[in-house]
């Protein structure tokens, strides 16, 4: 049997539970207070933490010795596991689940997803789809390593506060943001997030502005799903963007999601992202 796991941050909610995809939790951590990611931490006690301190939370990957467990108790069952990380260049956890999956003697496969959120969640989910079909372990990680720089990771925030707390942008570029209303694209390229095009107007029409784009560049696209993925944001938003994309794409199956603690953590609220596999 194969056993797809995956670390909190792929931010699939229910859909984990739907696929049988089991979460490695990553830890939150809130002055002297450490949570675990997905488990007993909610966005609105991050924005709280934020508004009340000035500071992010901090985040804290698995230990090598956390992984050992987590993967053990598969492999004693005698499954396969193929386990999905954060991109390596955004956290340890990749370089710890590797190190633990050495005890295993091949009966665990660590694949770094050079993504994050859903879409680390889009390479999951089509490793359980390759797994249904019937394919072998290994060719499901080539196949799956082979997608990484196809999968578009991007998201829109509304305010750069929490982007400039976490160093990614000057205090000017967050005030002049802010007050013009200037929303850049955020995006991940080789495992790593950069800023694109910037948007200009209420979140919106930025958001259609931002799914126009993406319908333009990615013509061809794997049709199975995509994800719709915010954090906390405005129910009118989520609700348009979801109607847009059901204009624009033709995919089998739009899913919301909403970030956890890792991402909502670093994007603060309101910020949403279309993701998807390109052809």
């Amino acid at each position: 049997m194969i056993k797809v796991t995956a670390d909190s941050t792929c931010d699939l909610g229910p859909y984990a539970a739907e696929r049988g995809i089991d979460i490695m939790p990553l830890s939150v951590i809130l002055g002297e207070n450490t949570y675990r990611d997905g488990v007993n931490i909610t966005p609105q006690e991050i924005f709280d933490y934020v508004a009340k301190t000035g500071t992010l939370p901090k985040t804290s990957a698995p230990s090598v010795e956390d992984y050992e467990e987590f993967f053990g108790k598969y492999v004693s069952a005698g499954d396969t596991v193929i386990h999905f990380n954060i991109s390596q260049k955004s956290s340890s956890s990749h370089e710890h689940a590797l190190v633990a999956a050495k005890k295993f003697g091949g009966k665990v496969l660590v694949i770094d997803t050079k993504a994050l959120s859903s879409g680390q969640g889009l390479l999951v989910m089509k490793a359980c789809d390759l797994a249904e079909s019937g394919m072998e372990a290994a060719e499901i990680a080539d196949t799956v390593n082979g997608l990484r720089p196809k999968v578009n990771t991007s998201f829109i925030p509304d305010r750069l506060d929490y982007l400039y707390k976490g160093g990614r942008c000057s205090r000017m570029t967050m005030y002049a943001a802010n007050l013009l209303k200037i929303h850049p694209l955020i995006y991940m390229d080789d495992g790593q997030l950069v800023p694109g095009k910037k948007y200009r107007g209420n979140m919106d029409k930025c958001i259609t502005a931002y799914i126009r784009d993406l319908a333009a560049r990615y013509p061809d696209y794997d049709r199975t799903r995509c994800f719709v993925t915010h954090s906390s944001a405005d129910a009118s938003l989520v609700e348009h963007a979801k109607k847009l994309v059901d204009e624009l794409f033709s995919f089998d199956a739009v899913l919301e999601t909403v970030a956890g603690g890792v991402v909502t953590g670093h994007c603060g609220r309101n910020t949403l992202g279309v993701l998807f596999i390109a052809e």
